[in-house]
């Protein structure tokens, strides 16, 4: 599918940012949606059912973090990119918004042609829910009490079925491919983010820590300085 097929649904509470983006994403040819509240977008997505979602953080009533938390409830959106908009500084903000299960940050004020290559570059790494799933040796990995099934987006922990955000998930096949093996931080910012998506230095430290919480403390070991290897 041409990347300009793919609906992008705008939210912000500034008329002016939302007219700013819309225009130029519209320009290049996306169908292009919008939103001033959270509320509003959680119903839009709910019934357009976008490829990606570019969300402002700082909104009155719904911020940004309880809206992509709702939209990640709704199934038929568990592919959908969510990229965040903000103003502000890294640290709280970032980690909020991967934590929700945000894939992207972007910060404005952000140029038109940097906004179009970062909106095109999320795109690319979209997989649709029907996407067929060329078999091969690992579409199911099991290791220990673990089972991941890679064509059904299942993971096993133990006998009990975790539901993770899209970019867990991946993080984690990634691990338990290759067990013992210690990845680097770039190693997986290419594999999981891909190498033309900007996310911050914190990005991999938030994913981590959610795992451990899910499929347990000891299962990835952080190696200081290179990076993290699953162990058995």
């Amino acid at each position: 599918m041409e990347l300009e097929k793919y609906k992008i649904l705008l939210v912000d509470d500034e008329p002016d940012i939302l007219e700013f983006i819309s225009y130029n994403l519209k320009k290049e040819g996306f169908p292009v949606f919008t939103a001033n509240n959270g509320e509003e977008a959680v119903k839009i997505a709910n019934a357009e059912l976008p490829e990606l979602i570019i969300l402002d953080v700082m909104m009155p009533g719904m911020d940004g973090i309880e809206t992509c938390e709702e939209l990640k409830k709704i199934p038929a959106l568990k592919n959908t990119i969510i990229a965040f908009l903000t103003a502000r500084g890294e640290d709280y903000s970032q980690i909020a918004g991967f934590e929700a299960g945000a894939d992207d940050y972007i910060t404005k004020p952000i140029k038109p042609k940097v906004l179009i290559s970062r909106a095109k570059a999320l795109l690319k790494r979209y997989h649709p829910a029907n996407a067929e799933v060329a078999p091969s040796e690992g579409d199911s990995i099991s290791l220990g009490g673990l089972t991941i099934d890679r064509e059904r987006y299942l993971v096993i922990n133990n006998g009990e079925e975790l539901v993770l955000p899209k970019k867990e998930f991946e993080l984690l096949v990634l691990l338990v491919s290759k067990p013992g093996k210690v990845f680097t931080r770039d190693e997986i910012y290419n594999a999981v983010w891909g190498d033309n998506i900007i996310v911050g230095d914190r990005t991999i430290d938030v994913h981590i820590r959610k795992l451990r919480e899910k499929i347990g403390q000891d299962t990835i070991k952080t190696i200081k300085g290179v990076g993290y290897k699953y162990v058995v």
